[in-house]
């Protein structure tokens, strides 16, 4: 009776042993999987980590080696025309005569008109696409527009200003009794406010989008308009990525060559006022860059280009101020 008792035991112990392993076996299966899979989680995220700072790191040794060769390119015009190069109102290649200050002038007479022409505009399809009309046919046909402006070639917005935009502006200078040359600051400024709509309005337009709704549902539970509601609340909310849309479009202002230099004049002379022809820097460069025969003269214009550099990073610090200074309001 005992052994029997013993055997019966001892198969039952067999049976529960059996049953254990055979639930161990796939737990440990699974552990492994999942330990396996994390490792590979873990090595994936650290190959993602090292390309993303190997790729800013390329980009930072790429803006320095843009500066560094400029620099470089550059000593020739510095050591002999000095800093007077900056202020020298002449421009003669043929008697050896470098001053940029008439392109310096033009550069920014040009984007910071071409600016203030195309805020108002840029901040009106950016509120009516973000606010009044977010979805819908309409919405998406002035979007796709919008966007259309932006992928067009600036040398046909060249052509199109020498054909079209020309013979307006002179037909209002004439109006107004300035000479009617039609070229000048003021048609160029003209295209380049069309040409950088875009970048302010797509960026505004999708600031304006995340603005909490409840933010705007508290507002409108008050009693406020919808004019009230944008100008106390969406506004006040998306102000640094407004500001930020403005900085990009004056950034693509300033170094815009093909389209300014089509229908500015091209002339070396200090502008007299926003309808007389005059220069930028980039389209100095262009014009002039394969002309360039002589070591200060190519130096000259490539001293042209750090200029324009320094400008351009310049005014991106005071913007990132700016916008610092308004986030932290």
């Amino acid at each position: 009776m005992k052994t029997t008792i013993d055997e019966s035991l001892s198969a039952r112990s067999n049976d529960t042993l059996r049953a254990l392993n055979s639930i161990k076996a796939p737990s440990l299966s699974k552990t492994k999987q999942r330990l396996k899979r994390s490792y590979r989680q873990i090595r994936t995220e650290n190959v993602f980590r090292r390309t993303l700072t190997i790729m800013g790191l390329a980009m930072i040794v790429l803006v320095l080696g843009i500066m560094l060769t400029l620099i470089v390119q550059s000593i020739p015009s510095i050591k002999a025309l000095g800093f007077s190069y900056l202020w020298g109102k002449t421009w003669d290649p043929v008697r050896d005569i470098y001053g940029a200050y008439p392109f310096l002038l033009g550069t920014l007479l040009t984007s910071f008109l071409a600016l203030a022409i195309s805020v108002p505009f840029s901040f009106s399809v950016a509120i009516f696409l973000g606010e009044y009309h977010p979805k819908g046919w309409l919405s998406n046909f002035l979007k796709n527009t919008v966007e259309l402006i932006a992928a067009v070639p600036s040398v046909i917005y060249g052509f199109w200003g020498i054909a079209v935009l020309v013979p307006i502006v002179r037909s209002f200078e004439t109006k107004i009794g300035v000479a009617p040359v039609g070229i000048g600051i003021f048609t160029s400024s003209l295209i380049l406010a069309v040409m950088i709509i875009p970048y302010a309005a797509s960026l505004g337009r999708s600031m304006i989008q995340m603005v909490p709704s409840h933010l705007k549902e508290g507002a409108y539970s008050l009693g406020a308009t919808r004019w009230e509601v944008i100008r106390s609340v969406v506004l006040p909310y998306t102000k640094s990525g407004l500001f930020a849309g403005v900085l990009l479009s004056l950034g693509r202002a300033l170094g815009e060559t093909m389209a300014v230099t089509m229908v500015i004049g091209n002339t070396s002379l200090i502008p007299k006022n926003i309808f007389s022809p005059g220069n930028t820097m980039a389209s100095v460069i262009a014009n002039e860059f394969t002309e360039a025969d002589r070591t200060v003269y190519l130096s000259a214009l490539i001293e042209l280009g750090l200029v324009l550099f320094l400008v351009t990073v310049v005014i991106n610090m005071i913007g990132k101020r700016i916008i610092s200074r308004f986030t932290n309001d």
